[in-house]
C-alpha cells in the first residue's frame, strides 16, 4: 500500500514538475529562477521517499540518474567533482569482465563438453550480428537523409574541442601496393583477435582476446580425460559462481556511480548545448527508437519473445550504460539476467562478449548519421553511391570498436578522411557526443541481450518459463 501510495505522489509531482518546467522554457509564464530550484528538488524528494518504499535496485538507479541531473544543472562545479565516483563504478565493474567471461565460457563448453555446439554458436551470432548492424546503418542513412539535420547549421558558432588522436598508420602498409591495403587490414585485424599473453589481455581489458583464449582453453579442457577434466571445470563453475555475487555486490554502488555520472554530464556540458545541436540529438533518438520498433520489436514477436519481460530483464543494465556510456559497465548485470531469462549459460557466456566486437548496432547506426552529418552541415551533397560506400565501410571498420566510451569517434574520423568529410567539423559535435553517447550505447546492450534469445531460440535450449520468473528473481534482489 505504501509502495503504491508513494508512487502514485511521485508520479503527481514529477508531472507538475514537468509541466511548470515546460512553461517556463517557452516563456509562456514569467517565473523566477529560484521558484524552479525549488521545483526540481521538491522532484528530487518526492522521488527519494519513492524508492525508499520500493527498495529495488532499479527505482535507485533510475533516482539517482535525475538527481545526477538536478545536481548537474543547479551545481555544476560541485557535479564536475563528483567524476570519480562514477570513475571507480565503472573500475569496479571492469574487475568483473575478465574472470566472468572465462569462468562462464570455459564451463560452458568443457562442462558439457558439446564442441560442435561452439561452431553453430559462432556463425549463428555472426549472422545474426551482420544482419542486425547492417539494419542499423541504413536505419541510420535513412533518418539524416529525412530530417537534413546538418542543413544550415552554424557550425563557426558551435564549441570546438580537440579530437581524439588517429592511430598511427601502419608502416608496414607503405611497402605493400595499395589494391592489397585491404587484405592486410582485414588480416591485421585477426592477428589483433588473437592474445599474445591472457594477463596483459586482462589487464587491457581486450575482451574479444579473452573470448579467443577462453574459447581454445575451454576446447582444450573439454578433450583431455575425465579425472583431469573435472577439477578445472569445478573451478571455472565456483568462479562463475563467485563472480555473479560479486556483481550483486557491486551493483549496491550502481546508484552512486550513476547519479555521479549524470551529474558530471551535465554540470560539464550545460542545457545551451542542447539548443544549438537539438536537430542532430533529435534525429539520433529518432532513428534509434525507429530501430528498437522496426527491427527488435518484429523480432521478439517472431520469436514469441515476451516483451514486456525482456524489458524488466534488461532495464537495469540498460540505466547502467546509459548513465555510464559505458557497455563495459554493463556487461556483468546483462549476462547475470539474461540467463534468470531463461537463456542458458554457455550461450550468453559466448554470444555477449562477441557481440561487444561486433553487435554495436547503437554505434553502427550513430556512424552512418553522422557521417551524412558532416557532409550536409559542409554543404556536400553525397549522392547514393557515395552514401552505400560509406555504408559498407562502416559495416566493416564499426567491427570490433572497443565497447569503451566514445570510441566510435575513431572510426567516424578515420571514416571522414577516407571519402573527403571535413573532420573540423567532428570537433564541433563533439560537444554533445556524451549525450548520443548515452543513446547508442544503451542500444548496444539492447541488442546484445535479445542476440542472446536469438541465438538460444535458435539452438532450441530457451526456458520458454523462466520470463515469467523473471520479475520475482529481479526483486528479490
Amino acid at each position: 500500500m505504501l509502495k503504491t501510495k508513494s508512487g502514485i505522489a511521485a508520479a503527481v509531482i514529477v508531472t507538475m514538475a514537468i509541466i511548470i518546467t515546460f512553461l517556463y522554457e517557452l516563456d509562456l509564464v514569467s517565473i523566477d529562477p529560484v521558484v524552479m530550484v525549488a521545483v526540481r528538488w521538491t522532484v528530487a524528494v518526492s522521488l527519494i521517499a519513492n524508492a525508499f518504499s520500493r527498495k529495488n535496485l532499479t527505482t535507485w538507479i533510475i533516482t539517482c540518474m535525475i538527481l545526477g541531473v538536478f545536481v548537474g544543472i543547479d551545481f555544476p562545479n560541485a557535479a564536475m567533482a563528483l567524476q570519480p565516483l562514477s570513475k571507480g563504478f565503472i573500475k569496479l565493474v571492469k574487475t568483473i569482465v575478465a574472470p566472468i567471461i572465462f569462468g562462464t565460457l570455459v564451463y560452458g563448453i568443457a562442462g558439457h563438453s558439446d564442441l560442435k555446439q561452439v561452431g553453430r554458436m559462432a556463425w549463428k551470432s555472426m549472422l545474426y550480428f551482420f544482419c542486425a548492424t547492417s539494419c542499423a546503418i541504413f536505419i541510420g542513412l535513412a533518418v539524416i537523409n529525412i530530417t537534413h539535420a546538418g542543413v544550415g547549421v552554424d557550425i563557426q558558432s558551435m564549441p570546438h574541442e580537440e579530437l581524439p588522436a588517429l592511430k598511427a598508420a601502419d608502416p608496414v602498409l607503405e611497402h605493400l601496393p595499395e589494391h592489397v591495403h585491404g587484405i592486410y587490414k582485414f588480416t591485421h585485424f585477426i592477428y589483433d583477435l588473437f592474445p599474445e599473453n591472457i594477463i596483459k589481455s586482462m589487464y587491457e581489458n581486450q575482451v574479444l582476446q579473452v573470448v579467443v583464449f577462453s574459447v581454445l582453453f575451454g576446447i582444450g579442457l573439454a578433450m583431455v580425460e575425465e579425472k583431469k577434466r573435472k577439477p578445472l571445470v569445478d573451478f571455472t563453475e565456483s568462479l562463475s559462481e563467485v563472480m555473479f555475487k560479486f556483481t550483486n555486490v557491486i551493483m549496491y554502488f550502481a546508484p552512486i556511480g550513476v547519479g555521479a555520472a549524470m551529474a558530471y554530464t551535465v554540470g560539464h556540458l550545460g542545457v545551451d548545448i542542447l539548443k544549438n545541436l537539438f536537430m542532430l540529438l533529435g534525429s539520433l533518438y529518432l532513428a534509434l527508437i525507429l530501430f528498437l520498433l522496426l527491427v527488435f520489436v518484429p523480432v521478439m514477436l517472431f520469436l514469441k519473445i515476451p516483451v514486456s519481460k525482456f524489458v524488466q530483464a534488461v532495464k537495469e543494465p540498460v540505466s547502467i550504460a546509459f548513465a555510464t556510456t559505458s557497455s563495459d559497465a554493463a556487461l556483468p548485470k546483462a549476462m547475470s539476467n539474461m540467463e534468470k531469462f531463461g537463456v542458458p549459460r554457455k550461450i550468453v557466456s559466448f554470444v555477449i562478449p562477441t557481440g561487444y566486437s561486433f553487435n554495436l548496432d547503437g554505434t553502427s547506426l550513430y556512424l552512418s548519421l553522422a557521417s551524412i552529418f558532416v557532409a550536409q552541415a559542409a554543404g556536400m551533397h553525397l549522392d547514393f553511391g557515395q552514401q552505400l560506400g560509406i555504408a559498407f565501410t562502416l559495416m566493416i571498420t564499426s567491427k570490433g570498436v572497443a565497447a569503451v566510451p566514445r570510441a566510435s569517434l575513431i572510426v567516424l574520423i578515420a571514416t571522414a578522411e577516407q571519402f573527403g568529410l571535413p573532420v573540423f567539423i567532428i570537433a564541433a559535435i563533439l560537444g554533445i557526443d556524451e549525450l548520443m553517447d548515452m543513446a547508442r550505447t544503451s542500444v548496444n546492450v539492447i541488442g546484445n541481450c535479445l542476440a542472446t534469445v536469438v541465438v538460444a531460440k535458435w539452438e532450441g535450449e530457451f526456458d520458454d518459463t523462466a520470463p515469467a520468473r523473471i520479475a520475482e528473481a529481479l526483486k528479490e534482489e
